[in-house]
């Protein structure tokens, strides 16, 4: 969701790469919540860091506790940013109750990158 989220609403200033400590597959849940924004997540694909190792970064941004634990090293990274949010995918209850998790989690991140890329920007 946070690289889809980037692209839709940064994707003029940064060029966005997304990758998991672990290859799953998207969430149907995730493709849900973000198609209520008008967000298609079916070209997306669940890829790990190692998919990514021969690219160069500007800013490394990770989105959970356990991903910054296993991040791997990017050589030529000038910035690391380490916000955590809530997994979804951890959710327990009835339907709603998950599509709900997924809609805070969508909504939290897509309101901390807006403040991170005011910052940023300066």
């Amino acid at each position: 969701m946070a690289e889809a989220l980037m692209r839709a609403d940064h994707g003029d200033r940064f060029e966005v790469y997304s990758a998991g400590t672990l290859a799953t597959r998207v969430s149907p849940l995730a493709s849900f919540v973000m198609k209520e924004l008008a967000i298609d997540l079916s070209g997306h694909s669940s890829k790990t860091t190692e998919a990514l190792r021969d690219l160069d970064f500007d800013v490394v941004v990770t989105v959970c506790d356990k991903a910054r634990e296993n991040c791997p090293y990017f050589s030529g990274v000038g910035k690391m940013v380490h916000k955590s949010f809530e997994d979804p995918s951890d959710s327990v209850g009835s339907l709603a109750e998950r599509q709900d998790a997924f809609r805070r989690t969508r909504d939290e991140i897509r309101a901390w990158m807006s403040l991170w890329v005011k910052s940023y920007f300066g």
